[in-house]
C-alpha cells in the first residue's frame, strides 16, 4: 500500500454521533464502488470478523456492533477507483452522509504508516490487525484443497515467517498492530479462522 498521508485527525461531524447507515445500504455502495469480487470478499471478511469480535469480545450492544461490521465492511471502499486517494474519498462520502465519527476515524486509522492517522481505541486497533491478517488468512486458505476445513493455527504462524509467501501483506503492520492489544497473536489467527470461514 502507498503512502497517502490524510493531514488530519479529526473526521466527521460530533453531532452525528449514532447515525449509522444500514447494513443493506454500506453493501449497496460497496457493489457501486468495488467491481472486483476479491475486493469485495476482503471486506466482507474483514467485516465479519469485527462484528464478531465486538459482540463476543467486547460484549458490544447491536449499534456499536454495527459501527465495527460497517467499519470493516467500508474500510477499503475507495482502493479500487482510486487508489491514489485511497481512504481519503471513502471518508469524505461517509462525511458527506452524516455518519459517526468514530465509525469514520476507525477507517482512517486502519493504516496509520500509510495515513498518518494513529489508531485511537479498541475498535480503530482491531480493524489494523484485522485488515492484513485477515487477508493474509484467506491467501493460506486459497492453497489448500480443504480451505478453511481442518486449518490450523501454527500453519500460519510458519507462512507468517516465510517472506515469499502472500508477500504483498505487511508483516511490520501485522507485528505493529499486535503490540496495542493484549490478546496472542495465535489466538486472534485462530478467531479469524473461525468467523471468516463462511463469508462468501
Amino acid at each position: 500500500m502507498s503512502i497517502h498521508v490524510l493531514g488530519r485527525n479529526t473526521f466527521g461531524d460530533p453531532a452525528d454521533a449514532g447515525k449509522l447507515m444500514s447494513i443493506e445500504e454500506a453493501h449497496q455502495l460497496l457493489e457501486e464502488w468495488v467491481p472486483n469480487e476479491r475486493l469485495r470478499l476482503h471486506m466482507k471478511q474483514v467485516a465479519a470478523v469485527m462484528k464478531a469480535w465486538a459482540i463476543e469480545r467486547e460484549g458490544a450492544d447491536a449499534t456499536t456492533a454495527l459501527k465495527w461490521e460497517l467499519a470493516g465492511l467500508l474500510h477499503d471502499a475507495d482502493w479500487e477507483k482510486h487508489p491514489n486517494d485511497h481512504c481519503r474519498i471513502i471518508i469524505e462520502e461517509l462525511e458527506r452522509r452524516h455518519i459517526d465519527p468514530e465509525v469514520i476515524h476507525c477507517i482512517a486509522s486502519h493504516g496509520p504508516r500509510y495515513f498518518g492517522v494513529e489508531p485511537n481505541n479498541t475498535m480503530d486497533k482491531m480493524i489494523y490487525m484485522f485488515d492484513e491478517l485477515s487477508g493474509f488468512v484467506h491467501a493460506a486458505a486459497l492453497i489448500r484443497p480443504t480451505r478453511y476445513e481442518g486449518m490450523d493455527v501454527k500453519s500460519i504462524m510458519k507462512k507468517l515467517k516465510t517472506p515469499s509467501f502472500a508477500a504483498q501483506v505487511n508483516r511490520d503492520d501485522i507485528t505493529d498492530a499486535l503490540s496495542r492489544i493484549d490478546t496472542p497473536l495465535e489466538e486472534i489467527i485462530q478467531f479469524v479462522i473461525d468467523h471468516q470461514k463462511e463469508v462468501v
